[in-house]
């Protein structure tokens, strides 16, 4: 079969290698689409600090079954499906508390181990989750989505609330998205106009280019002076995460989902003051999956509008290329191996 491998920082290579063999427990199944998250550019371009090499990247992605044994969730050969690609060792201390998403070894598909990009792996079937009749596209994007998911679950939002999201790349808006179907009134920012035109699709209430508007003022208008209720920062920017912290209410929550590279310096008083309370995020669970699949099920979220591009296996390099230079004005690139 064929595989895509990064074999070194900005060289890829179409292999070829021997068919996996499904073990006790596991399934064989048919990769159909694969999204390229920021973490495999970041392998392509070296910057990933967990990717050794070579390495086949791909976390998010659809498959058809192939061969599955019997199993307690219904799943046959033929299905269309997804995949939690978080591996956890269940023997440290987080997961014996049942935060397996926070594995002190975490294995994440394309990064400590190989992933999808490749016509066929193989997975245990606990980590196989239905795909309820979505499309192999749709289905492709449930893991970005659910790691947005995974974020809001972290802090209380309630219907109503005043919520900014600080960056909308494909996680912040896919945080936008989860917020509405949660009731909230929701300020996105960003310096692009291509992604806020976006987000206003996705039903933002105000989307605001912060090199034409003040952040400040326009979240002083939209909150009535009063601040906001949740901060969702989605950048891993300093200057995003002092922009939540000083657009806050008193007694806000402020969950972070991008993945800074630089320190941030701030006088922390300013967080006793206001009584805040501040959520890392990492990875997902199988429920979040779960969760979105069915809002998607339902007609609750036309995702499709995310992907930017569909490229064929032998055109990989491009992909990764186009991602590696976006101006910001791609959102989610999908590789298709198979329908």
């Amino acid at each position: 079969m064929k595989a895509i491998q990064i074999t070194k920082p900005g060289e890829i290579k179409i292999i070829e290698k021997e068919m996996p063999v499904a073990k006790q427990g596991e399934a064989l199944l048919k990769v159909l689409y694969c999204g390229i998250c920021g973490a495999d550019v970041a392998s392509y371009t070296g910057n990933q600090p967990f990717t050794t090499y070579p390495r086949i990247p791909g976390h998010e992605f659809s498959a058809q079954i192939i061969e599955i044994p019997e199993n307690d969730k219904g799943l046959k050969a033929g299905d269309i499906v997804t995949c939690n690609p978080y591996f956890n060792c269940g023997e440290c201390y987080a997961c014996k508390r049942g935060i397996v998403n926070a594995c002190h070894d975490n294995q994440t598909m394309g990064v400590q181990r190989d992933g999808s990009f490749q016509e066929y792996i193989t997975m245990p079937v606990e980590r196989i989750i239905d795909g309820k009749g979505l499309s192999a596209k749709e289905l492709a994007l449930i893991e970005p989505f659910s790691i947005s998911c995974h974020a809001l679950s972290r802090a209380e939002v309630n219907e109503g609330d005043n919520l900014l999201i600080m960056g909308a790349g494909p996680i912040g808006l896919f945080a936008l998205i989860k917020a509405k179907s949660m009731g909230a009134r929701v300020l996105i920012a960003d310096m692009l106009s291509s992604r806020l035109d976006l987000a206003k699709e996705f039903g933002a209430d105000c989307a605001v280019n912060v090199k034409n508007k003040d952040l400040h003022t326009a979240c002083e208008e939209f909150t009535n002076g009063n601040g906001f209720d949740v901060c969702v920062e989605a950048c891993g920017a300093p200057e995003t995460f002092l922009n939540c912290i000083d657009e806050s209410t008193h007694g806000a929550n402020i969950i972070l989902i991008g993945n800074g590279k630089r320190e941030t310096t701030f006088v922390h008083s300013i967080i006793l003051k206001k009584e805040l309370n501040i959520f890392g995020s990492r990875n997902a669970f199988t429920k979040d999956f779960e969760e979105l699949i069915d809002l998607v099920a339902d007609g609750n979220a036309d995702i499709i509008k995310m992907v930017s591009g569909v490229y064929d296996t032998p055109n990989a390099k491009d992909a990764f290329e186009a991602l590696a230079n976006n101006d910001g004005t791609l959102a989610k690139l999908l590789i298709k191996f198979g329908e």
